[in-house]
């Protein structure tokens, strides 16, 4: 099958492509908490402040999302970033409800098993840690 052969043999970027779009979505929620851009916080489209939880995670969702980004150190930025989803799933999502769906929770679960992933599996070729040697 050719097409299939075809498909498969474009996994690798794929791989990266992925990385490249969830990292940008990302570290727009760092911008929205730290930046107020595009848009600001709720109530008042404001910042958190930078030495609160909220505004910490928000520099980590930031700079962890512009190395993703471009690929740099990937594997430790992304066990940090999975790490960082989880207490923010089991601190400020969970206790609106057992189910993300009910909880406002899927992005921080989805985005915690995505950073788990590329924790182990790395940038792929469209990456700087490609070009480092080290993806």
């Amino acid at each position: 099958m050719i097409v299939t052969t075809t498909w498969t043999s474009w996994a690798p970027q794929l791989l990266s492509l992925l990385r490249i779009v969830a990292a940008f979505m990302f570290l727009q929620t760092g911008t929205v908490k730290i930046f107020a851009w595009p848009v600001g916080m709720p109530p008042d489209n404001g910042t958190a402040e930078l030495l609160t939880q909220i505004g910490i995670g928000g520099l980590l969702e930031f700079v962890g999302g512009v190395l993703l980004l471009v690929g740099l150190f990937t594997r430790p930025t992304a066990f940090i970033l999975s790490g960082v989803m989880a207490v923010a799933y089991f601190q400020f999502h969970q206790p609106g409800g057992i189910w993300p769906v009910e909880n406002m929770g899927t992005p921080a679960v989805l985005y915690c098993f995505l950073w788990l992933y590329y924790s182990a599996v790395g940038a792929g070729p469209w990456s700087i840690d490609a070009l480092r040697g080290k993806s």
